[in-house]
């Protein structure tokens, strides 16, 4: 195993332009399936319920999820708040219009009314004003000065939280990406994308830094399972 002691951010197979829409959706479905096992949906909503502490009948809480993919993370924490009994709207962007229409249908698919997509390309696109604002895998496949601008339009959009889920670089993360996305899918694109995200990932001390540096104050970061890092501020 080469080391990983620096990020190598390679091309992803998923990013490549043309992608056939059959093999798109694999890959979304498998990676849907990585993240149900591993609970990053449960992982967010915990930390923004946590933060927020919105009460039942209060104004929907207005969710951004940037980066949505598939879906399944904005649609999981969409299903969280309402078994919760509280009211959110959870809405996903993504610049790839085949992960909206995936999502789009997945929503359908659950019946799930309270979570909506729309395209958008969040780093050069304004994003709006919402109450939270989160990502998941997306922080990895940036620069460091991309990670930043983010971080910091993430930071100007959201009037009370933001949350980040991303990988952990370290080896026992790169096992487990190895490993289980093998176990969990057939799809050859999550295979290598799997192995390289964690890569090009972010350790939880350079992650950090990065959200300081975007003007986060007291930022809070946690390791979760299974090699996971959340990060997360909570605005005053």
């Amino acid at each position: 195993m080469r080391s990983l002691a620096v990020r190598d951010r390679q091309p992803e197979l998923m990013d490549q332009p043309g992608l056939d829409a059959k093999v798109h959706h694999r890959a979304l479905a498998g990676l849907g399936k990585a993240n149900s096992i591993s609970r990053i949906a449960h992982a967010v909503w915990h930390s923004i319920r946590d933060a927020c502490c919105p009460v039942a009948n209060y104004c929907p809480l207005r969710i951004l999820d940037i980066a949505s993919g598939g879906g399944d993370i904005t649609l999981g924490v969409a299903q969280l708040a309402a078994r919760a009994g509280i009211a959110v709207e959870a809405y996903g962007c993504d610049v790839n219009p085949t992960a909206i229409a995936y999502a789009q249908a997945a929503a359908r698919r659950a019946g799930i009314t309270n979570a909506s997509f729309f395209q958008r390309d969040a780093l050069v696109e304004p994003l709006g004003e919402y109450d939270v604002v989160m990502s998941t895998l997306f922080l990895h496949h940036l620069a460091e000065e991309e990670a930043r601008q983010l971080l910091q339009k993430m930071a100007s959009a959201a009037t009370q939280f933001v949350v980040v889920d991303d990988l952990c670089r370290n080896r026992l993360g790169y096992v487990y990406a190895w490993a289980g996305v093998r176990l969990l899918t057939r799809s050859r694109i999550v295979h290598t994308d799997g192995p390289l995200s964690v890569r090009a990932a972010f350790t939880t001390d350079e992650a950090a830094q990065l959200a300081r540096e975007a003007g986060w104050q007291n930022v809070a970061v946690r390791t979760h399972w299974p090699q996971r890092f959340i990060l997360s501020w909570k605005k005053s």
